[in-house]
């Protein structure tokens, strides 16, 4: 996608992998003059590694381009890591990469692209962005690439960086295009693994990561049924999570799954699985991008985790909050997790659900 034509510089961030690598190389075969960047943001994390660097600066070398890495680590710590443990200590399901890429990949990023002079940021994201007539501004909007699509970690970026947001991997439909387009240039990341675990935990115990970085340890609650039948013993409400079933300890006729959290009682509630299920939620922390304020009820489809498929539903909005009401109750809604709303394949925004 080539825009401003006066104007093609643009800041890529690289993680070292498949995705950015290719990234910079569509961008500049593109004509853009491509700048490669690699956050620092974590120690020893999956894609804070010295295999990182040296993957992402050889890439940068094979195609020609300038490589530069920036030490985030204070602000990643602030923005990221402390809101991960606060939302585990307040009983919520986080999802780091949308503080990340809030703060981090277009919010800082976008920052140094200016210092440098570059119009653009761009990134190895599956999402896609463009001027939409109708709506009389430039909105985010699914990928091809059906389940890999990654818009749902990108409604809180914000609005006025859409315009500015090159995604090259947008009409790509599956990994395996991206692979061959890094085996036929002879990138030597085009096998590299995917990093699938959260970035600063790498071995994917968060339980341990709470107890080593934070003040949440192990404390004994109980775990009681909706009536408030005490059926067994907790250690600690941050080892839980809504829709949980293995690991509760708890001999009983039918299966019994996380409802909920009672923390001034520092109890965990269990039920039946037809207990998982809402038809309502509240949603704060919103950003809209498609429109500045919901003023009449909108007919949307939501994602509730990136993991789920959308669901329709209608929203309001009340004040600094948007009301969801399902079509059909929908199982296992996470407090903590992000709603994010869809007009067929634009972002129209989305929230934290509380």
């Amino acid at each position: 996608m080539i825009l401003n034509m006066e104007n093609k510089k643009v800041l890529l961030g690289m993680s070292g992998g498949v995705d950015s690598s290719v990234s910079a190389l569509l961008l500049k075969q593109q004509g853009y003059e491509v700048i490669g960047a690699t956050l620092e943001l974590f120690a020893g994390s999956s894609c804070c590694n010295i295999n990182t660097y040296i993957d992402a600066k050889s890439v940068c070398n094979s195609i020609g381009i300038p490589h530069f890495t920036y030490d985030y680590k204070n602000e990643f710590k602030k923005y990221v890591i402390d809101d991960f443990i606060n939302c585990y200590a307040n009983c919520k399901t986080p999802n780091p990469c949308i503080e990340c890429n809030k703060y981090m990949k277009f919010g800082l990023m976008y920052e140094k692209a200016k210092e440098l002079g570059c119009n653009y940021i761009a990134t190895g994201h599956y999402a896609k962005t463009e001027y939409n007539e109708e709506y009389g501004r430039w909105v985010l909007k699914k990928s091809n690439a059906g389940n890999k699509d990654q818009s749902y970690v990108l409604w809180n970026i914000p609005k006025n960086l859409i315009e500015h947001v090159l995604f090259p991997l947008s009409e790509f439909e599956s990994k395996d295009e991206i692979r061959k387009i890094a085996r036929d240039n002879n990138l030597k990341v085009a096998n590299k693994p995917d990093s699938e675990d959260i970035c600063f935990i790498p071995d994917g115990n968060y339980k341990k990561f709470l107890e080593n970085n934070s003040d949440i340890k192990p404390k004994q609650g109980n775990i009681v049924n909706s009536k408030g039948e005490v059926l067994g013993k907790h250690n600690g409400l941050y080892n839980y999570t809504i829709g949980q079933r293995k690991g509760l300890g708890i001999s009983y006729p039918v299966p019994l799954f996380v409802l909920g959290f009672n923390e001034s009682r520092n109890e965990v509630i269990v039920g039946e699985e037809n207990e998982l299920y809402k038809k309502e939620i509240l949603v704060g922390d919103i950003n809209l991008l498609l429109v500045d304020k919901i003023i009449e009820p909108i007919e949307v489809d939501v994602k509730t985790r990136y993991s789920t498929k959308v669901a329709k539903a209608k929203i309001t909005q009340e004040n600094d909050k948007i009301k969801v009401i399902f079509d059909e109750p929908q199982r296992a809604i996470t407090p903590g997790q992000s709603a994010v709303f869809y007009v067929d394949d634009i972002v129209l925004g989305g929230g934290k659900i509380l």
